[in-house]
């Protein structure tokens, strides 16, 4: 350490001080910072605060009806509701041509977006400073660098508008009695590349320190309690982990966030686009890859009420539907730290009234292990628990509110409960919370799911509306959802773990069905024949024919190496159409507007949207079809020369050619080798391929804007070739 010191320069010293004090003075800022971000929620009801969240607008030039209908529906909607934020988590523009295949900002879009915001804020009669809007993968669709020309965003935004620059933003909400912390996280690409290859969240280090420190703010400043909540836009399926391995999960679930909303996903995948994390101390190594379910547990864990006992660390994930096909918008609203929310279909026009139950929670989306906590070791005092309360938001007045408890035990709704609701009044209130009292211990069962809470509001016209059946559990414990195969693939995926295993997976197996036949027929006696039985013989029988056409064989075995180790094509990556990079199984390469003058492999594992589905269904496919018209030709050409009484090996190439004109009339001993319907298949299903493959070819053309014999003439012709020269080698001549 002497010598150290005394070899260090003066230069070095200088700015050895500087960086400490720079960082003491954030430091003693970072108090100043957090409580320049707090509001103070007015009004009554106290203790519930209320927010909408809106995603995936996608307003396109093409579909000039999707800001039309957000205007009108949005506005009067956000007018009756009266939330503290609104959301809107992503894709605020399509980027996309009318074919959908040409990804690139459009500043009509955002202009149209602009208009569209002032319109919904003045109809709405809220500050514009209630509005957060963050990035989406389509909002960065070819944009080379924040704050450039193409950096629509960050002028049309109401961040950018109020100069929320950065790509953290958060606010507290402050009630009397409890801090409701929002954190927006914008993990969109530094480097904005073209769809289709853009389409994962990238964290990186920095953000996650800073989300780390944005989360932490009120930790060790405040006595009251905190709820948290994060948005962004990609769900945690489609985040990537940063450079040194770590994901938005681990700083969700250091800090036991209460939901993590997001979007990206839309309603086509399914309704129950949802996920409960929790931290694993046991076989953690599974959840890096998968979730099988909804609930990361299949028991509920047992409850600690001691003091030392360590925190439940975990949250919930909830992604929510479009507004672009689905015109869905979201209320969420925390009361007294239960976090509830209910989803809004606009598709057929205003809502009248809008109920959304805050207690007793919905048993299937609740935080397990913090309910049972809670219940348990009494940690909330009576009053959480003492009163049915449900906000209900209405243009019209209401006469009556009731809410009403069905008992499923008996295999059909029982009613049970049903009492009239009396709202909370107050001279300022912010929205109408309606209560009714209920002796919440007659409800305590050990079935999650045996009661269920509906409630219905009418109107001084009539007009009666009822929310939706929920269950619940008085005593914390939670209804087991379970995913359909398609929830589960972008839910319960961790994509970007799992596309290098996958990838390399394929790799090696269509390797191994090209070298391992080839070393059986080189160094074993080993050969296998379609006279034997057994599925691995005919694998390994098909695989051995491929490797007697040489050409095809070593075409197909440079290529796999081509494509492992040489870029796949050459296109244009941003919308400005200048600057060129290179496409590998690793990402693209781009020029970089940094000093560091170039960016290695930005957009990974995006790029798996090409690479996988090439490999699956072209590459292989490719491969077994050739095998099979060579192992066609083998059974075809031991039938002829059965029927000529010739051996194999016989040189009498005269003898088989009048074999063949001999046969032609002589097909019905065996109709299925004489006709070659086998082959007619086979060609059938080459054409497919190779169709297949120009489509793909077709969209990245489009999207990048290439020549397909200049950019990838590599990627684009190996295949039609290898499977053309294989038709041609297999042909009918014997």
């Amino acid at each position: 350490m002497k010598e150290g010191s005394q070899g260090m320069g003066l230069g070095e010293e200088k700015t050895m001080i500087r960086n400490g004090l720079m960082t003491l003075m954030l430091m003693l800022m970072i108090p100043w910072l957090c409580c320049a971000k707090v509001m103070d929620v007015q009004g009554a009801p106290e203790s519930v605060v209320w927010v909408v969240q809106l995603s995936d607008l996608h307003f396109s030039v093409h579909h000039p009806d999707r800001a039309t209908d957000f205007t009108s529906l949005v506005g009067p909607a956000l007018s009756m509701i009266n939330p503290s934020l609104v959301l809107i988590t992503g894709d605020i523009t399509d980027g996309k041509s009318k074919d959908l295949l040409t990804t690139k900002q459009n500043e009509e879009e955002w202009v149209e977006y602009r208009t569209a915001m002032d319109n919904v804020i003045k109809r709405s009669g809220l500050d514009k400073t209630a509005f957060f809007d963050l990035r989406g993968n389509h909002d960065n669709f070819g944009v080379p660098a924040v704050g450039g020309a193409f950096d629509f965003f960050s002028k049309y935004s109401i961040n950018g508008q109020l100069g929320r620059a950065g790509y953290l933003n958060s606010v507290t909400l402050q009630t009397a009695d409890r801090k409701h912390l929002f954190v927006g996280v914008d993990t969109t690409m530094s480097v904005g590349v073209r769809g289709p290859t853009n389409l994962f969240g990238h964290p990186t280090d920095q953000l996650l320190s800073d989300l780390d420190m944005e989360l932490s703010q009120w930790d060790s400043q405040s006595k009251e309690p905190i709820s948290k909540i994060s948005f962004g836009h990609f769900p945690l399926s489609f985040s990537a982990t940063s450079h040194s391995g770590k994901s938005l999960k681990d700083i969700f679930l250091k800090h036991s966030v209460s939901a993590y909303v997001c979007g990206h996903l839309h309603s086509r995948f399914g309704k129950n686009l949802k996920r409960h994390h929790q931290l694993l101390h046991k076989f953690s190594f599974l959840p890096e890859f998968f979730q099988l379910n909804v609930h990361q547990l299949s028991s509920d864990p047992p409850v600690n009420c001691s003091t030392d006992a360590p925190m439940a660390n975990e949250f919930w994930e909830w992604e929510m539907g479009d507004w672009r096909k689905s015109r869905a918008m979201r209320i969420l609203a925390i009361d007294r730290g239960h976090v509830s929310y209910v989803d809004v279909d606009f598709k057929l026009g205003t809502k009248k009234t809008i109920i959304l139950p805050t207690f007793p929670l919905d048993s299937r989306l609740m935080s397990t292990s913090s309910s049972r906590h809670e219940y348990e070791c009494h940690a909330a005092g009576p009053v959480s628990y003492d009163a049915i309360r449900a906000l209900v938001f209405s243009v019209s007045p209401l006469v009556t509110v009731t809410a009403m408890i069905y008992d499923t035990r008996p295999g059909y709704l029982s009613l049970v409960f049903e009492g009239p609701m009396i709202k909370l009044e107050h001279n300022t209130s912010r929205g109408d919370l309606y209560f009714a009292g209920w002796n919440y211990r007659a409800f305590e069962d050990p079935s999650p799911d045996r009661y269920w809470l509906q409630i219905e509001a009418t109107d001084f016209m009539g007009r009666s509306t009822l929310s939706d059946l929920r269950p619940f559990s008085v005593n914390g414990l939670s209804t087991k959802l379970s995913w359909t195969w398609k929830e589960f693939v972008v839910m319960g995926c961790q994509w970007a773990a799992l596309y290098y295993p996958m990838m390399w997976c394929v790799v090696y197996f269509l390797l191994m069905i090209l070298l391992i036949p080839k070393a059986l027929l080189i160094f074993s006696s080993k050969h296998f024949t379609y006279k034997s039985k057994g599925l691995l013989n005919f694998i390994g029988w098909v695989s051995q024919e491929l490797c007697r056409v040489p050409l095809t064989w070593y075409g197909f075995l440079v290529y796999l190496f081509y494509l492992v180790l040489f870029p796949w094509f050459i296109g244009h990556v941003f919308t400005d159409g200048k600057d060129i990079g290179y496409m590998t199984y690793m990402g693209w390469v781009v020029k970089s507007f940094n000093e560091d003058g170039k960016h290695e492999y930005v957009g990974s594992p995006d790029v798996m949207v090409v690479v996988l589905p090439h490999l699956l269904f072209v590459v292989f496919p490719a491969i077994l079809v050739s095998g099979a018209l060579a192992a066609e030709k083998h059974i075809y050409r031991e039938h002829v020369l059965s029927l000529s009484g010739k051996k194999e090996d016989d040189p009498d190439q005269e003898g088989r050619r009048s074999l063949w004109y001999g046969y032609q009339g002589s097909r019905k001993s065996n109709s299925c080798v004489g006709d070659r319907w086998i082959r007619k298949v086979l060609l059938v299903i080459c054409l497919a391929i190779c169709g297949k493959h120009f489509m793909s070819c077709g969209v990245l053309i489009k999207a990048y804007e290439m020549n397909p014999i200049i950019n990838f003439p590599v990627y684009s012709l190996t295949i039609p070739l290898v499977v053309a020269y294989t038709v041609y080698r297999t042909r009918r001549n014997v």
